[in-house]
């Protein structure tokens, strides 16, 4: 008997594979959610003083020159002072703070961080225990999939769904940021996924697509028209049109009134329970993640529910 046909007939086997899995693929998330918008916003600026530059008269070599050493700057206060490459894979994981090397052993997802007592253990400083929680996160997440949907395809795809749903929103909370190597990834994929009708049939997914960037995309113009004011970033148009693509134009307004009631509940907890600003702006992301992934699983019982209540 193989590993697919063992894990395939015996599901216990089946969840503490995909539990220990993403387990590491958590650990994985947490770097892209730390390195990528780093890398994305030293590119942005080494290519805007690229652009000024050649604006202004000057050569594109002395700016260029410029521009890596801003960019090198930036990359050296996340590591070593001699490296000149910061990306998802380079260099090697370190402490942000006295910038040791992280051994293989102090990098087991929840394990090392109850080992080393969540501090350094070179420097002792404090790690935050969000980066536990969200291997967490993913391993309980993905073994949701599999106990869901069984070991089948569409568990796979919504395993994948998952950790981009889980990168965009840690993203988003931290710096107001989609990245758009995600979202348009994520949108492709929704589209081929669905050519074989895996969520939704070919048509559903499309038109989901299309729909769900221009709603946010009329409302962001009405807003924008009527007060002056911009009211959400062209990363929320992307993500709404990948779940669209993903799950069909028909749970478009669920996820919107689902995205809209938490953030409203969350927006106005923030406010009432810990003193936040009322100006402040609040990310939009990590309302339509939460909302498109409970559509996945539960999106049909909950209109069915609420049909059943209003007729």
């Amino acid at each position: 008997m193989s590993i697919i046909d063992y894990l395939a007939q015996t599901p216990s086997a089946l969840f503490l594979c995909t539990f220990i899995i993403s387990l590491l693929i958590g650990s994985f998330l947490n770097v892209v959610i730390y390195r990528l918008p780093v890398s994305l916003m030293a590119g942005w600026k080494s290519e805007c003083e690229t652009f000024l530059a050649e604006e202004n008269g000057e050569t594109t070599e002395v700016n260029k020159g410029k521009a890596d050493h801003e960019k090198d700057s930036v990359e050296n206060n996340t590591g070593n002072n001699k490296e000149s490459t910061f990306n998802i894979a380079y260099p090697a994981s370190h402490c942000p703070s006295c910038k040791a090397e992280i051994k293989a052993w102090q990098n087991i997802p929840i394990i090392s961080y109850l080992l080393l007592k969540g501090r350094c253990h070179a420097c002792k400083i404090r790690i935050s225990p969000r980066y536990p929680l969200v291997e967490l996160a993913t391993a309980l997440l993905s073994t949701w999939c599999v106990y869901s949907l069984g070991f089948s395809v569409e568990a796979g795809l919504a395993i994948l769904l998952t950790w981009a749903l889980i990168s965009l929103t840690m993203i988003d909370i931290d710096h107001h940021l989609l990245p758009d190597n995600i979202t348009l990834p994520l949108l492709w994929l929704g589209l081929l996924a669905n050519t074989q009708s895996v969520f939704a049939s070919p048509i559903d997914a499309i038109i989901g697509a299309a729909a769900g960037y221009m709603v946010l995309w009329s409302i962001y113009w009405a807003f924008k028209l009527l007060t002056n004011k911009e009211g959400m970033g062209f990363g929320d148009f992307k993500l709404l049109a990948a779940l669209g693509a993903w799950m069909g134009w028909q749970a478009l307004p669920l996820i919107i009134i689902l995205s809209s009631l938490v953030g409203a509940i969350i927006g106005i907890g923030g406010i009432l329970l810990m003193g936040k600003e009322k100006n402040k702006p609040i990310p939009f992301g990590p309302y339509l993640a939460i909302a498109g992934w409970i559509a996945l699983f539960w999106g049909s019982d909950i209109t069915r529910l609420y049909l059943g209540y209003a007729l």
